[in-house]
């Protein structure tokens, strides 16, 4: 089974990192780390980068596609006409199409999940709606043959999600083991709907003071003001 994870400039590690951990794990796969072009990918944070060896002019096929998000970086890419049509033309070949946080926004820009649910990160999912998605609440949610998830870790969850779909059970329990995937988070925080308003208000500052600096980072987006409106 073919499995390809999407990297770009901006991306939020562990949307793709999660997922990539138990997916690997599965018996017969074949997971790749794919971008726009072959080289150095940094992720959000300026801190870590990886090296990708495949293009998209590589690969147009998969029976996986994976798509991580970002703080803002995916509004760089949904403006790429060649990625739109390079995810639409892979999605012809999948088994099973999902996305991480606002990769869910990305899917949606190239009009798959028009008309259907979806969700994101708590702070942008209403731009969903945007693409003809119906933004939907939850830590994951499934649409015929696409998968989205909730914010960052919620890609770790999805993925146990999709491998019990593909191996089962017993074999899923067993990655979750081998990983000691056991969260016990310290606090109840960690949910939009249950988050108290301080709390929010902290995370809106913390999301915003990142996206100044992914603007800084990449260097490539402009209408600086309206990215930094939607996020706050």
């Amino acid at each position: 089974m073919k499995i390809i994870i999407y990297v770009y400039n901006g991306m939020t590690m562990l949307d793709a990192i999660g997922p990539y951990e138990i997916l690997r794990h599965m018996n017969d796969t074949d997971v790749l780390f794919v971008a726009e072009k072959p080289g150095n990918i940094k992720a959000d944070s300026g801190f870590i980068d990886v090296n990708v060896k495949h293009s998209i002019d590589d690969i147009k096929s998969a029976d996986i596609l994976l798509l991580p998000g970002s703080t803002i970086g995916f509004l760089n890419e949904i403006k790429k006409k060649n990625l739109i049509e390079w995810i639409k033309e892979v999605d012809k070949s999948t088994k099973w199409t999902t996305s991480v946080c606002t990769g869910s926004i990305l899917l949606a820009s190239t009009g798959l999940l028009s008309g259907l649910k979806a969700t994101s990160h708590w702070k942008p999912i209403n731009l969903l709606s945007d693409f003809g998605a119906i933004p939907t609440r939850e830590r994951i949610v499934e649409q015929g043959k696409y998968i989205t998830a909730a914010g960052v870790s919620a890609g770790i969850d999805m993925a146990l999600y999709l491998s019990n779909k593909i191996v089962g059970e017993v074999e899923t329990k067993a990655i979750q083991l081998t990983i000691e995937y056991d969260p016990q988070p310290l606090f109840q925080s960690g949910n939009y709907s249950n988050a108290d308003e301080n709390i929010l208000k902290t995370a809106e500052k913390k999301l915003t003071k990142g996206a100044k600096k992914e603007l800084g980072l990449l260097g490539m987006i402009k209408n600086t003001r309206n990215i930094l409106n939607m996020i706050k």
